[in-house]
């Protein structure tokens, strides 16, 4: 069994429990070709009503795919995107999703990403989710901090703990796959988060780089790195203080992730990682609309709830 297919078994089977019953449409794109393939071989061994339907790569995350394909996602019961840029934020996922599809996502997936991330056992993930939520759950406040210089708190307000298990077995779901965190969009958030682990446009950070962002009121106030700025700030020209807006803390419980490599989809999962994201939060329990959702990945966070330091899943707990 080829590592591809070994990953597309892990997403059809156990991660959306596909069913001989149910009919299946696989969106990808011409950058994502394999990936697709691969997917559709399994879906098409478990039920007879599978398609795949290639576009063209959108011109950036979030833009809608073609209305051909958007009907396809619409009409199944279960829509797994290996897709260049991500569908995760756009009508057609949420049509989907509402005309009760379950949906699986997979924005900026590579071929080594798809066999990383889904050689795990989504079932242990699901229950490092429910570990982590029960730890945070009805804290009014997380407060993070690391060696490299983060310090900043968030209050949760009326806002809910939400779990990316890979798990997506229930009509209307959505997951990214890979997938594993548990996460929130805070109502405000105040102080100073350091990132050291991967964030777009760099990726993988080198040894000593660092990017600093100063947060008051649930606003970003300052950003160190030029090229994040002036991505912000492009934002900011349609949206206002949108843009800037704090939109996520999550905390990795992927423990099968046990290096980071540059994905910010792999590398946000990574068990023992904290991300936190600019931008727009409407698709995960918030009120901002934007067109950025930036996710910078934290090392070796310590996470409070309330002033209690958590536990959080490691490589070890696999």
């Amino acid at each position: 069994m080829t590592a591809l297919r070994a990953a597309a078994e892990t997403a059809v089977r156990q991660c959306l429990g596909l069913e001989s019953g149910e009919s299946c449409a696989v969106v990808t794109d011409d950058e994502r070709e394999p990936i697709g393939e691969a997917i559709y071989e399994v879906a098409s061994e478990v039920t007879d009503d599978a398609v795949i339907v290639r576009y063209p790569p959108g011109e950036t995350h979030g833009s809608e795919p073609p209305a051909p394909v958007a009907a396809a996602m619409a009409g199944a019961d279960v829509v797994l995107a290996p897709t260049t840029k991500s569908l995760s934020h756009t009508r057609a996922r949420t049509e989907a999703n509402e005309a009760g599809a379950r949906v699986a996502t997979l924005p900026g997936i590579t071929e080594d990403v798809f066999t990383t991330g889904l050689a795990a056992d989504y079932e242990s993930i699901a229950a490092h989710c429910e570990a982590v939520r029960e730890q945070v759950d009805g804290a009014d406040e997380i407060r993070v901090t690391t060696d490299a210089g983060t310090d900043i708190a968030f209050g949760v307000g009326d806002r809910e703990w939400l779990s990316d298990t890979g798990i997506v077995h229930e009509p209307g779901q959505m997951s990214n796959l890979p997938a594993g965190e548990v996460f929130i969009s805070p109502e405000t958030a105040d102080g100073t988060f350091v990132v050291d682990g991967t964030m777009r446009p760099h990726g993988l950070l080198a040894d000593g780089h660092r990017l600093t962002f100063e947060v008051e009121d649930g606003l970003v106030t300052q950003i160190s790195d030029d090229e994040i700025r002036a991505t912000v700030e492009d934002a900011a020209e349609d949206v206002g203080d949108a843009a800037y807006n704090l939109a996520e803390l999550g905390i990795g419980t992927n423990v099968a992730v046990t290096e980071l490599v540059g994905s910010v989809l792999l590398d946000e999962k990574a068990g023992g990682t904290v991300h936190i994201a600019i931008g727009d939060n409407a698709g995960i329990g918030g009120e901002t609309e934007a067109p950025i959702h930036l996710d910078g990945i934290l090392r070796e966070p310590t996470v409070f709830a309330d002033g209690d330091p958590i536990e959080l899943p490691t490589a070890d707990d696999a």
